[in-house]
């Protein structure tokens, strides 16, 4: 192990305690060290003529197969264990997961899962938590799982900080004796031997809250944000910024828009049931208002677009109503970011977290500290209003990005109707003075 591992990952994979939790920098291999350990016990225990089993909890199924290619199957070969490996279809209420998993000779297995609380309830053996901060329902999962390790079996859990609001900060910050805890940010990696050029990459995230939490593991104030850590993770999926999943469905853009510092950021949601799931976001920086136009036209070629919402304010007059020109004033609304609208788009934008109504890229910091970094305070004459610190990643940009594609899809929208020849024709009954016209389509 000593040829393989830094000391901090050998403390982590040498101890035996029965409960483990490790808070780790992120890419300091805390998965695959992990990962390591639970190939180790089944090698073990498997060679004894006896066997066991675990399984393994990762925030998606992109992560689950990650977990089990690039971390159990290259142990098992580096120990030169002969396994078997397959995929099954896991299903559970109502329910089918994609399972990634190992056996070895003796019956020893090896399962890789997406965690839910329906996932975690349904075996009796070891378990490893992977990234639990960022677990959507942390806590209802905490509560099914328990069960599942009662009877003597091991738990692992490790993740990176993710805010305040999820079991993971209770069980981390926790102070009874009966778990081993342990504690590497990046600065004891790399003094451990970890080759990362920690002054680069702090520049390149280009944002302290971020770097704060994601390498220096600092637990974060979740009270004055809009969006909290856990309402964002809730809503992250690794089939979410995908624009190659787009099913041809209606979708709602958003536009905020940016000409110097700021950034210019485009958001598409696709509606699928009740769901909108984020198809891309397309950011840019000091662009030239003709690159903008050509992104939102592309945007507008490759989606069924129903309805776009642009900020309007102050250098966004004109681009909008160069938008509305070539797409229709059915179609584009610009949107003043007066107080009241702000608080009216931010009020909607949250709601959609809080009821899971959204699918969002899954594992972007940047994404992440940006939907993070909006706060809502309550000025002298009592009015609220909205802030965002602004620095490499963004003043909250995409945040408002976001929002605005909320609230297109929560206003009715007119679907065009084209013909072969590429012309948009009226609807009987509908006409604007654009020439773009079409029929009415509720947004839900």
């Amino acid at each position: 192990m000593s040829k393989i591992f830094y000391p901090y990952q050998q403390r982590w994979a040498a101890n035996d305690s029965r409960f483990k939790i490790g808070m780790f920098a992120r890419q300091t291999g805390k998965t695959f060290t992990t990962t390591y350990e639970v190939a180790k016990d089944c090698q073990l225990v498997d060679a004894a003529g006896s066997r066991t089993r675990w399984v393994i909890l990762s925030r998606g199924e992109r992560q689950a197969k990650e977990a089990m290619e690039e971390g159990v199957k290259r142990h098992c070969q580096a120990l030169g264990s002969i396994v078997k490996s397959f995929e099954s279809d896991y299903q559970t209420a109502g329910a089918t997961y994609k399972a990634l998993e190992v056996e070895f000779p003796n019956g020893s297995r090896i399962t890789a899962l997406p965690a839910n609380p329906d996932t975690a309830r349904g075996f009796s053996a070891n378990v490893f938590l992977d990234e639990f901060a960022f677990h959507a329902d942390s806590r209802k999962i905490w509560t099914a799982l328990f069960p599942v390790i009662s009877a003597g079996h091991k738990l692992r859990v490790v993740s990176t900080p993710n805010g305040k609001g999820n079991k993971f900060y209770d069980l981390m910050t926790g102070s009874d004796p009966v778990w081993y805890r342990q504690t590497t940010d990046i600065y004891q990696a790399v003094a451990d031997g970890l080759p990362r050029d920690i002054e680069e990459l702090r520049l390149a995230l280009g944002d302290d809250d971020a770097w704060a939490q994601e390498y220096e593991l600092k637990w974060l104030d979740e009270a004055s944000a809009w969006l909290s850590f856990e309402l964002i993770s809730g809503c992250e999926d690794d089939l979410a910024g995908r624009p190659e999943l787009y099913t041809g469905g209606p979708c709602y853009v958003g536009v905020d828009i940016a000409a110097r510092n700021d950034l210019f950021v485009i958001w598409v949601d696709e509606l699928l049931g009740d769901i909108a799931w984020t198809r891309e976001v397309i950011t840019q920086r000091r662009i030239s208002f003709a690159q903008q136009d050509a992104l939102l036209d592309d945007v507008f070629a490759r989606y069924r677009v129903l309805r776009c919402c642009m900020d309007q304010t102050g250098m966004g007059e004109k681009p909008v109503e160069d938008a509305q020109r070539r797409h229709g004033t059915s179609r584009v609304e610009g949107v003043l970011f007066t107080g009241p609208n702000k608080l009216a788009m931010a009020t909607l934008g949250k709601q959609a977290f809080e009821d899971r109504k959204c699918r969002i890229p899954l594992g972007d910091p940047a994404l992440r500290a940006d939907l993070h970094k909006l706060k809502k305070i309550t000025g002298p004459t009592g009015t609220p209003r909205f802030v965002a610190d602004s620095d490499a990643t963004g003043h909250a940009d995409r945040a408002w990005a976001k929002f605005l594609a909320a609230n297109a899809a929560a206003t009715p929208g007119f679907e065009p109707i084209i013909h072969s020849t590429g012309k948009i024709r009226p609807a009987a009954g509908y006409s604007d003075f654009t020439g773009v016209s079409g029929r009415d389509t509720m947004g839900f």
